[in-house]
């Protein structure tokens, strides 16, 4: 077989699993309690209504359950829902087509919406707030504006850049949600509920929490953690997943009880070797590590700065005093 066909092969056996692991109501979601309670009122008035609740956002880093929420949302209301990403929609009448197949109701969830082009970014305008398309036809030296109605929908857009929307488009979501990081207590209920539906028997307390801790906090990462201590523990420690068999298996993954990776630890090494922990500018920090600038914004840096490794300030990025604890280096003053 060829090798790109394995690798397709193994990246859609590995979304399977993930699809799998998604819970299908709020009652098994755990964490974003805010959220949920918001979103089950928001719900309940628009199905007494007998009619679609509005147009949702949410945002956030990466990872913390977006799709599998507008998923409950859909489910919550008796919706069919169809996912699109934000780039594969080139043309305005893309989206025409992608909504007129929505059945009364239904629930379209637009991934990176962030990256939907002008055209059909301004398309959507009069979709959301009149449910209705202008369609420009030109006929020769004529141009006409014909106006195609479309049926009641739910839009539900996902972005880890909420800066990037355009006023305009975010003005039309009447529910606007920011997707927290979770704590370590969630993430270890998560993969208590992860581990059942894995099939995974002996999973103790203690292995649970320290998969959370060093996750972070971020569901799906505890769930990637969660299947690679599962092969480490069948083959190593007769499928016993404690806190000793997780450090072991996270040594062997390089990500230290922080949850910091290589890259993450390649980003701290750098400001504080090449720039005396800085300030230090964004595109000079990825051209000195190899790395995308977007990349480091929008994976890597929310995190560094929530654990308190990382400064953002006027002048560049710097490195905290806990960053030089946390890898046992001495601060040179300048």
């Amino acid at each position: 077989m060829a090798k790109d066909a394995i690798n397709t092969n193994l990246i859609m056996e590995e979304k399977e699993v993930e699809n799998n692991l998604r819970p299908q109501d709020f009652d098994s979601y755990i964490g974003q309690e805010k959220i949920k309670n918001n979103l089950k009122i928001y719900i309940q008035a628009a199905n007494e209504r007998n009619e679609p609740i509005d147009h949702v956002l949410l945002y956030g880093p990466p990872g913390l359950g977006k799709t599998t929420l507008a998923g409950i949302i859909a489910n919550s209301m008796g919706r069919s829902m169809k996912i699109v990403s934000g780039p594969a929609i080139e043309y305005p009448g893309e989206i025409l087509a992608i909504i007129k197949q929505l059945p009364k109701g239904g629930v379209l969830f637009v991934d990176e919406i962030h990256r939907l082009s002008k055209p059909v970014e301004e398309a959507l305008y009069s979709v959301m707030e009149d449910f209705a398309f202008d369609a420009v036809i030109e006929n020769g030296e004529q141009t006409t504006v014909r106006r195609i109605s479309v049926d009641r929908f739910t839009l539900i857009g996902a972005t880890t850049r909420a800066g990037l929307l355009s006023a305009p488009l975010r003005d039309r979501f009447g529910i606007i949600h920011r997707m927290e990081y979770y704590e370590p207590e969630e993430l270890a209920k998560i993969v208590i509920n992860s581990a059942k539906k894995l099939a995974i028997d002996k999973v103790d307390p203690s292995g649970a929490i320290e998969i959370g801790n060093c996750s972070r906090g971020t569901p799906r990462i505890a769930n990637r953690i969660l299947r690679r201590v599962r092969d480490y523990a069948q083959v190593k420690a007769d499928g016993n997943i404690t806190k000793e068999v997780v450090d072991e298996t996270l040594a062997l993954l390089d990500i230290d009880q922080k949850g910091l990776d290589l890259t993450d630890r390649n980003i701290l090494l750098t400001m504080i070797s090449k720039f005396n922990g800085g300030p230090v500018g964004l595109d000079t920090l990825a051209a000195a590590i190899g790395e995308d600038p977007g990349t480091i914004e929008d994976v890597y840096e929310p995190y560094l700065v929530k654990c308190g490794f990382i400064n953002r300030t006027p002048r560049g990025r710097m490195a905290t005093d806990y960053a030089y604890s946390h890898l046992n280096m001495t601060k040179i003053e300048p």
